[in-house]
This record gives structure tokens, sequence and C-alpha cells, in this order.
């Protein structure tokens, strides 16, 4: 598998549909981390897109949350308590004092068990939906092939709120 210029994992162009999904799963997280690069913690903290208060910082603490509940929570049915219980306990609030080399290394931790805990599993297999997530989507469960759908599209989309504050704040476009 080749890379990009920036290094980032390029999906290939032809593969089974397992290697597909996590191809660009893996895409996506190297996208977010290379949002990042390069930044210091106050630059991470910035809300550069008014009137949204979203940062860096707290799009990856938020992923973090996202990796935890998809993975371990929903897919391997552990009980796993949140990373990050401030604000809606959604990741995205960001207190003084917690760094960018804290969260990466969090949510790198995170995607490792994420990686851990699907590895010899079929496609087919499916995880148990919380009341809340089932009230959405059913309470018949969800497939991995679906859990790794849904997380390419969640990294997907927040790679684009990610590219609007990366810009603002230091001028660096694409990826």
């Amino acid at each position: 598998m080749g890379t990009t210029p920036d290094g980032r994992p390029i999906p290939p162009p032809q593969a089974g549909e397992r290697q597909m999904l996590e191809s660009w799963l893996d895409f996506h997280r190297a996208t977010l981390e290379l949002k990042c690069a390069g930044l210091d913690d106050h630059q991470l903290r910035t809300a550069s897109v008014p009137p949204s208060s979203m940062t860096l910082l707290g799009l990856v603490q938020h992923m973090a949350e996202v990796e935890r509940n998809w993975f371990q929570r929903v897919f391997a049915c552990q009980d796993s308590p949140p990373l990050y219980e401030e604000g809606a306990g959604d990741g995205f609030a960001v207190i003084p004092g917690r760094g960018g080399g804290e969260v990466m290394g969090r949510w790198r931790a995170e995607v490792a068990r994420s990686r851990e805990l699907i590895a010899g599993s079929s496609l087919e297999d499916t995880g148990k939906l919380s009341e809340q997530e089932a009230a959405h989507v059913g309470d018949q469960g969800v497939s991995l092939r679906w859990i790794l759908v849904h997380m390419v599209e969640e990294y997907a989309r927040h790679n684009g709120h990610a590219d609007l504050i990366r810009e603002r704040i230091d001028g660096t476009t694409g990826a």
C-alpha cells in the first residue's frame, strides 16, 4: 500500500470489503492526526470558525469517545466509562490543563484498542446498541460492517470540520 505525499496510507483501489473498509477508516484517522500536526496546545484549543466553539483538540477527544463507544461498548459489549465527562460527555468540551500530547495519546490508545477488538471478527458479527442508539437505529444490533461504514462517515464529516478550523488557525489547506 502506498502513501500520500504527507504520509497517509492510500486505500487500495482493489481489495476485499474488509480491507477496503479498514483502509478507508485508517486513512481518515491519519487525516485527523495530520490536521493537528505541528500545532501547539493554544492552537489546538482555538475555536476559529465562529460562531462554533469546536476546536481540533475537542474533535480528537470526541473521536476517542466515538472509537470507545462503537468498538468497546457496542461491538464488544464492554462496560467502558467515558473518557471525557465534561460538558455533554461527548468529548467536545476542552478543559484547562489537558494538553494535546495527552489527548492524542488517549485517542491513539482508543484506536489501537478498536483494532484489537475487531481483529479476527467477521463483518457479519454484531454488537448491541444502547437504548438511546437503538431508538434511532432499531434494537436488532448492528454488524461490524455497519460500524466500520459509520466510522468512515464519522471521521470524514469531522475531518471536514478540521479542515476549516485548521485553515483559520494557520492557513494550512488540503489533505
